[in-house]
């Protein structure tokens, strides 16, 4: 990881948690607001964790565009949890061969940036 690479890792984990320091829920209410706190330093400990031993510079932008995306989807909507996508479990393909492959693909590439890091459910 370069020296620029790693400063801007280390910033934006820096904003995430000043983030989850002045986080206000939309409610109003002290424990929605605790609890929303909690999440956000949960998400933000686990996630970067997870991709700390990555070296390969193209998964470290997008690691980064992943991180960016979901902070100002958060501050934008007022909710720190990832937004949900609205694709049909596949449900336009027969359960094998090519169109299964096919969908499977184009599955993966509607997926949005800051969903990346999220399983498959």
């Amino acid at each position: 990881m370069t020296a620029s690479t790693r400063r801007t890792v280390l910033s934006l984990y820096m904003r995430v948690f000043r983030i989850a320091r002045t986080w206000q829920a939309q409610s109003g209410v002290t424990s929605d607001t605790e609890t929303e706190r909690k999440y956000i330093l949960q998400e933000a400990r686990t996630l970067f964790r997870q991709n700390q031993q990555l070296t390969d510079q193209e998964s470290i932008k997008k690691c980064i565009e992943e991180c960016e995306a979901r902070i100002e989807i958060g501050l934008h909507y007022r909710n720190p949890y990832p937004r949900a996508t609205y694709l049909p479990p596949l449900g336009l393909a027969t359960q094998k061969g090519r169109k299964l492959r096919a969908q499977q693909r184009l599955r993966k590439q509607a997926k949005p940036i800051y969903l990346q890091s999220q399983d498959e459910t």
